[in-house]
């Protein structure tokens, strides 16, 4: 059975910081790529971030230079780190997992490439 376990976000005010986490239980890790979405009310759900096994990634335009995934393969773990907030980046975001996909800078990342997802955290920028 896949489990993936999501924390982080909040309330944070425009140019804060803000970390979230997934984890992952019943996969083979290494043959999945992780990623992160977004889902703005009345919006559909945007790929904002993901990383292959090997380490490759692909951001997309309006996160980059703000935002940084990672993950740490001995954990089954992986993390968004986002800073300089806006109050555009308000969402409720989501950890997710696509087996044998792989991450590139020019190719944008879609819910449809992703099995498994995670119950989605609220993430507020607001003064």
């Amino acid at each position: 059975q896949v489990q993936l376990v999501e924390s982080g976000g909040g309330l944070v005010q425009p140019g804060g910081s803000l970390s979230l986490s997934c984890a992952v239980s019943g996969v083979t890790f290494g043959q999945y790529a992780t990623g992160w979405f977004r889902q703005a009310p009345g919006k559909e759900r945007e790929g904002v971030s993901c990383i292959s096994s090997d380490g490759s990634t692909h951001y997309a335009d309006s996160v980059k230079d703000r935002f940084t995934i990672t993950r740490y393969n001995a954990k089954n773990t992986w993390y968004l780190q986002i800073t300089k907030l806006k109050p555009v980046d308000t969402a409720v975001y989501y950890c997710s997992l696509a087996e044998l996909f792989f991450c590139e800078d020019d190719s944008p990342i879609s819910p449809l490439d992703f099995s498994f997802w995670c119950q989605g955290t609220q993430v507020t920028i607001s003064s």
